[in-house]
């Protein structure tokens, strides 16, 4: 195996002395690939008469939707996750969860390490692509942390929502429905099994199923790397690295801003009817979801066009990089901003907690916001001609989309086969990342020795 310049691997070999084949794949490629085979075995599994409650007709496309909202951790659906699938289906859909939040490379990783084989080279980039770190310095062993972390995360908080559900639903029912919901709200996902597409309204001022939802939500989107960086300096906060503050200040910017609008907006809407301490809950709640996770406790159709737009920009800027959520990332988001409040106070770096950010950072950032926004602008307006419906609602769709979300405005089930698809491949494009499907259709990185003359353009 070689490695060029641009991270393309050469593999070669030889057949009977005569045979000889080359595979050139880039880690975005790889990772593409990777993707859509998972989906479609998904899809496959969810075809199966055995996957499907009897008297219950589902189509391959209904099957493939399901498969790729489960891989890309998005929760959109067409059928009633609780009720139109059966237990075996139920366990496919929070396998591909599982897989499709934490990267299949990491299972892979996991399944590496439990047969005892070495991680080679090739490997450890496409770990290095897939949960977007900087460096392949530690990345095995911060894939041993992710799995850890996951393992007991997930297992402690579907202890707690088993014993509360358990009281409502029965032990063996409510056991289920701890597991299921923990793995989805961890990995960010918002599928849920509570049927009629009710999600956890139910749940609007239970303070236990909010906190417990929220708290995996938050712990699922904020990367890998930032809770690894702050268990290593949990009592030197000042050392944290600049990534990890800059997710923590943003992640809590968003959340607490978000929770006051939507108090204020719903406060005699949606939230009518909870208690005060309900009020605050509810509000809480749906200023996390949409970062990401999909599940809700009140009804986003309901919800003024003010606070469904303001859902639309925190599903756009989604979670945080090298987590189990999309959007354009926090970090992005973050980033961007302080280098425009740079250019208005005239200082000629982007600087924020006493480090400098690379122009080279700020032009990916743009490059991440301006095919984001494209995307997500083109897939609402080819909505709006094939769906009948307001443009508030397309462009909710497209975003939750792509922000691999879930959220819906009652859209998603009425959509026609033209806009399933186009949803489904905005899931798609959404999981991966605009640039990550960019660097895998674009050639390997060419060294310029030509550079032509500067010259100033107009702008603003």
């Amino acid at each position: 195996m070689e490695i060029n310049d641009g991270d393309e691997y050469i593999l070669s070999g030889t057949g009977g002395g005569k045979r000889k084949f080359m595979l050139r794949a880039t880690p975005a490629q790889i990772l593409v690939l990777g993707f859509a085979a998972i989906i479609f075995l998904g899809a496959i599994l969810l075809t199966l008469p055995m996957a499907v409650q009897p008297g219950k007709d589902t189509n391959f496309l209904t099957s493939l939707f399901t498969a790729t909202s489960a891989v890309c951790v998005t929760g959109l659906v067409l059928v009633d996750t609780g009720t139109h699938w059966t237990t075996f289906g139920h366990i496919v859909i929070l396998t591909l969860i599982q897989v499709g939040g934490l990267g299949f490379m990491t299972m892979a990783t996991f399944l590496y390490l439990l047969l005892g084989r070495r991680i080679g080279l090739r490997q450890r980039l496409i770990i290095q692509e897939s949960m977007n770190y900087t460096s392949l310095a530690g990345i095995v062993r911060l894939a041993r942390y992710v799995l850890f972390f996951t393992f007991v995360t997930e297992v402690s908080f579907a202890a707690i929502l088993s014993l509360r559900w358990s009281y409502d639903l029965g032990w063996q029912k409510g056991l289920w429905f701890g597991l299921f919901h923990s793995i989805s709200s961890f990995n960010n996902a918002g599928f849920d099994l509570f049927g009629e597409f009710q999600s956890l309204t139910a749940y609007a001022g239970d303070a236990t199923v909010t906190l417990c939802i929220t708290t995996l939500i938050i712990l699922g989107g904020i990367g890998f790397s930032v809770i690894v960086d702050i268990v290593k300096h949990f009592k030197e906060f000042g050392r944290l690295q600049l990534h990890t503050k800059l997710v923590l200040s943003v992640s809590g910017f968003l959340i607490l801003a978000g929770t006051i609008i939507i108090y204020l907006l719903e406060y005699n809407n949606t939230l009518q009817g909870l208690s005060p301490l309900g009020k605050v809950l509810a509000s809480y709640f749906q200023a996390v979801t949409p970062r990401t996770a999909g599940a809700n406790t009140i009804d986003i159709g309901a919800l003024h066009s003010a606070t469904q737009f303001l859902i639309v920009i925190l599903m756009f800027i989604g979670a945080s990089p090298g987590s189990t959520g999309g959007g354009i990332k926090t970090t992005t988001f973050g980033a961007l901003a302080v280098s425009v409040w740079r250019m208005i106070r005239g200082k000629e770096n982007t600087e924020v907690f006493q480090r400098r950010i690379g122009q080279d950072q700020i032009n990916k950032s743009l490059a991440i916001l301006l095919l984001a926004a494209g995307l997500v602008t083109f897939v609402s307006l080819l909505l709006s001609i094939t769906e009948k419906a307001d443009f508030l609602a397309l462009l909710f769709e497209a975003t939750s989309a792509f922000g691999t979300v879930g959220l819906t405005m009652n859209l998603t089930p009425h959509l026609t086969v033209f806009g399933r698809i186009l949803i489904i491949m905005t899931m798609f494009l959404g999981r991966l990342g605009p640039l990550t499907l960019a660097f895998a259709m674009a050639r390997a990185k060419q060294k310029t020795r030509l550079r032509y003359p500067e010259e100033k353009i107009m702008v603003g």
